[in-house]
């Protein structure tokens, strides 16, 4: 029975973490902020100011611009929480001419095999386990982006046009619509960056399909039943800025500074505020020969009550990784971040991939 118990908590939990997301602005499409590409991570999501390559479609549009081969490839696989939650990414670049870009980007973000248990007891109060199926809460997102440089491709400017899609099971569907406008400039070795993340509020339409049997067990547990509605996600603006020094044109140091400034309310950053709170991630690159990468970076930031005494303590999320990059070809990228308390160190490996290819000159 512990079985049967633990499985309709799972149920319910992801129906009830449904409606509250429905219900408020705060932390909408929260999947949407989790970052792609190892190397971004590694750094702490320190990207807006200096990002060149595929992945510019998530974190600057802007960026695209910027990529010197005519195609490029990204993907990446990561698990959460212990293996239960699991992330992917798919990205395409390709350069239109010298001057514009676009781009094409694939995220998925969902949790399988949820047992339901809805069923597990008949009409007749017999337990009958072969019951009980399964399903999938899952979050995704479609982003066709472009980019345009000008001044010699010290100024670049780019957008995201946006399709969001998320389910559980076949219970509750929603279908939402964003814009991303993001800019890039250059001045000698200083980058400077900025996005507005929709920036004309993004509406998610949810609606729900509850059967009877669904609907009897919410009212069993004394759950509100989810209704249909909107679920709207607030601006957020980024803004960052980089720097890159060289050692003897064999190592280079990239460092990026960012400010993620959120407009739907107080949050447990470090600048908390009404309605603007203001999260600050600080990234760092050492790379020799633009063949090995070193990387790290902090962010995260909070302002957290002691548990003992009256004052309050600051904590933060560091996050390392490792790169190379063959031929300028190929590049492997590793990062080790830890998404949770610092002392319950729930760290997540992440992989990415990126390939650059290049059309044959005649």
């Amino acid at each position: 029975m512990n079985r049967a118990l633990h499985s309709f908590l799972a149920l319910s939990f992801s129906l009830l973490a449904t409606l509250g997301w429905s219900q408020t602005a705060k932390y909408s499409n929260e999947f949407l902020n989790i970052g792609v590409g190892a190397r971004a991570l590694a750094m702490s999501r320190a990207q807006v100011a200096t990002v060149n390559d595929v992945t510019s479609a998530y974190w600057n549009p802007a960026g695209l611009a910027a990529i010197e081969s005519n195609l490029q490839v990204s993907a990446q696989h990561a698990e959460y929480f212990a293996g239960i939650a699991n992330y992917d990414y798919v990205g395409v670049g390709a350069r239109v001419n010298d001057e514009s870009a676009l781009g094409f980007s694939f995220i998925r973000f969902g949790v399988d095999d949820i047992p339901n248990t809805t069923d597990l007891i008949d009409q007749n109060g017999i337990v009958n386990y072969d019951r009980i199926t399964s399903f999938s809460t899952a979050d995704y997102a479609f982003l066709t982006s472009y980019s345009k440089s000008f001044k010699d491709n010290r100024l670049r400017i780019g957008g995201n046009a946006k399709v969001i899609y998320r389910s559980v099971g076949d219970m509750a569907q929603a279908w939402g619509f964003g814009l991303d406008l993001g800019a890039q400039y250059n001045v000698g070795k200083w980058r400077f960056g900025a996005v507005g993340r929709d920036i004309t509020s993004t509406y998610n339409s949810w609606s729900f399909s509850l059967d009877e049997r669904t609907i009897e067990v919410f009212e069993a547990t004394d759950n509100e039943i989810p209704e249909n509605g909107l679920e709207i996600t607030l601006p957020r603006l980024v803004v960052g800025v980089g720097r890159q020094f060289s050692i003897k044109d064999k190592v280079f140091i990239l460092t990026e500074l960012n400010a993620d400034i959120t407009t739907d309310g107080r949050r447990n950053v470090l600048i908390s505020g009404e309605p603007f709170s203001v999260d600050p991630n600080l990234g760092l690159e050492i790379s020799y020969l633009n063949i090995f990468h070193v990387r790290g970076g902090l962010g995260n930031f909070q302002r957290i009550k002691a548990e003992i005494g009256d004052y309050f303590e600051y904590t933060f999320q560091p996050n390392v990784g490792v790169g190379v990059t063959i031929k300028d070809v190929l590049s492997i990228d590793y990062a080790l971040t830890d998404i949770g308390d610092q002392s319950v160190a729930l760290y997540s490996n992440v992989f990415s991939l990126r390939v650059a290819i290049n059309k044959q000159k005649k």
